[in-house]
This record gives structure tokens, C-alpha cells and sequence, in this order.
């Protein structure tokens, strides 16, 4: 029988071939791409070493034996074994931010992202004032980098339990040379912290419920579980969070904590408590929004 890469010769051939398939194997597009035909575009010019906004000009390009092979391995394991592309590229992407990244920690992504290009307008009138900021569960440093690129008085922390993630934030802090204004440091949550407090935390946790992930498409399956998952109802860490928060937050601070899908989670576990819910362009009430003197108020 031929093979697979003695029938498809072009870049275009190759990206029809990988659309189909993607389609045909139910693939699950939650790590960067929402939709085949972009994965697709995405791990071909990856694999190709071409610039990943210049399609058109290589369409009809003819390839060597070799890249064949190297797009034949990329999208049989994309395919067979469900690898992220993120994974699989090697690297992931938050706006024009490109962070490297791999099974060591999660796949950035976080509506954090997009509220931090604003300077989380209208919830700080004025980034500069921020000193001290901190990026709570930073996994591969992707939120703390954005943070110092948006608050650039501000002297950043990045923590996270994993040794492994941390070395990945390390690495991604050093390519935008940020070592002077991102500190990393490993912690369980804030039992690492004591004494520091901050303008401003933020935190994009573990939220992912036992049940959910139960169901949870294959893809995530590759992703640190210690990342993922946060007990029965998603909201282990959350708790911890909320107990400890106030004692790190000068006053006037403000906490921001994501946690998806689970906004009604929240509410019935603190139905006493009127959270504050932020809406980012790609999603309603995903983060909310707490000031110190709230904590204080509802979980001192």
C-alpha cells in the first residue's frame, strides 16, 4: 500500500488530508484553536518552520520526503494518541504573547489574559500604582509575564507547587528577560508567602471537579493533574485562597480568582457572600473580585 506521505506531495494537500481527519476523529479543540482547519494550519507551518501568519505563499509548495515525514509524525500523534498541538509545537500563545510550554505544565489559557491588555480597567484606575502583584498557581509563568508587561512599576511573584512548572516559568521568564521583575517561587498556594503582601493577586487555580473529569475530553488527559483537578466540587483551592487571601492584600488590595465554568459552584458554596463577577470579551462570570476589607468581611 502507498504511504501516506508518497500520496500527499503539497502543503495544501496535507492540510485537507489533516482537516478531514481531525474532523473524522472527533478531535477536541481546547488548547489554542477552537476549530480544525486552524489546528491544522497551525501544526503544518510548525512543522515546516514557516511563519505561522503566511499561509497563501506556500499552498502549492511541493515537499521534501523528509518534511513529509515530520508532518506524517506530527499529526499521527495528534490524531492517535489526542497530544495538544501545544505539546506537540512545543509552544502556546496568550494575544502576541508566545510562551513555551510542555506535559510538565497546562496549556495557557485563561480570560485573565485579556483583561490584563486593559490594565484590568475599570477595576484599577491606574496600572502604575500597582508595586506589588501576584500571579497565584502561575504553572508555566504565561500570567505573570503578562502582569509585568501590564503593570510595569509593579515587582511580580509567580507561584507554584510544581518544581517541574516552575522551571518552565523560569525558562519563559528569561526569553522576555524579566528576571529582575519576576520572582518565582515554589509554594503551597500562600504557605510560602508569609510576611509578603500585595496590590494585587491573582490566581487562575485548579477548578476542575472529580466528576468532570470523569468525561474530560482525552486531550486534557495529557495536561498535570495536579493543575486540573480541586476536589469533589472544584473548589479546594479556591477555599484556601479565600481563608488566607486578606492576610496577603494591603489595604485597599484586590483579589481576581478564576474558576470557569464553576461560577454557580462558588455561589452555593458561599451563598452568604455578594461576589463581584468579571466579564472578559470571550466569557461572562468566570473571575470574580474581592477587595481585602470584603475578606475580611466574609471569611476572616
Amino acid at each position: 500500500m502507498e504511504k501516506l506521505e508518497d500520496q500527499l506531495i503539497t502543503v495544501r494537500d496535507w492540510l485537507r488530508w489533516a482537516v478531514s481527519r481531525f474532523n473524522e476523529a472527533g478531535l477536541f479543540f481546547g488548547h489554542g484553536c477552537d476549530n480544525a482547519y486552524d489546528e491544522a494550519v497551525w501544526l503544518i507551518l510548525h512543522g515546516l518552520s514557516l511563519p505561522l501568519d503566511r499561509l497563501e505563499p506556500f499552498l502549492d509548495a511541493r515537499l521534501t520526503r523528509a518534511e513529509r515525514q515530520t508532518l506524517s509524525n506530527l499529526l499521527e500523534r495528534r490524531i492517535g494518541q489526542r497530544v495538544p498541538t501545544a505539546y506537540l509545537t512545543r509552544e502556546a500563545w496568550l494575544g502576541e504573547f508566545r510562551f513555551y510550554v510542555d506535559e510538565r505544565v497546562i496549556v495557557p489559557r485563561s480570560y485573565f489574559a485579556e483583561l490584563l491588555e486593559e490594565g484590568l480597567h475599570p477595576w484599577l484606575d491606574d496600572p502604575l500604582e500597582i508595586g506589588t502583584a501576584l500571579d497565584l498557581c502561575t504553572g508555566s509563568g504565561c500570567l505573570a509575564i503578562l502582569m509585568a508587561h501590564a503593570f510595569q512599576n509593579a515587582a511580580i511573584d509567580g507561584v507554584d507547587l510544581s518544581p517541574e512548572a516552575l522551571a518552565v516559568a523560569r525558562r519563559n521568564v528569561a526569553e522576555y528577560g524579566l528576571e529582575e521583575q519576576v520572582r518565582l517561587v515554589r509554594s503551597d498556594v500562600f504557605d510560602g508567602l508569609e510576611g509578603y503582601r500585595y496590590d494585587l493577586i491573582i490566581s487562575n487555580p485548579p477548578y476542575v471537579t472529580t466528576g468532570a473529569m470523569e468525561a474530560i475530553p482525552a486531550e486534557y488527559l495529557h495536561e498535570p493533574s495536579l493543575a486540573l483537578v480541586a476536589g469533589s466540587d472544584g473548589l479546594d483551592v479556591v477555599r484556601r485562597i479565600l481563608a488566607q487571601g486578606a492576610e496577603h492584600l494591603t489595604p485597599g488590595g484586590l483579589l481576581l480568582v478564576e474558576v470557569g465554568h464553576n461560577a454557580h459552584l462558588v455561589e452555593e458554596a458561599w451563598p452568604q457572600v455578594p461576589f463581584t463577577w468579571i466579564d472578559a470579551p470571550s466569557g461572562e462570570s468566570k473571575i470574580f473580585l474581592m477587595s481585602r476589607e470584603e475578606l475580611l468581611e466574609h471569611f476572616a
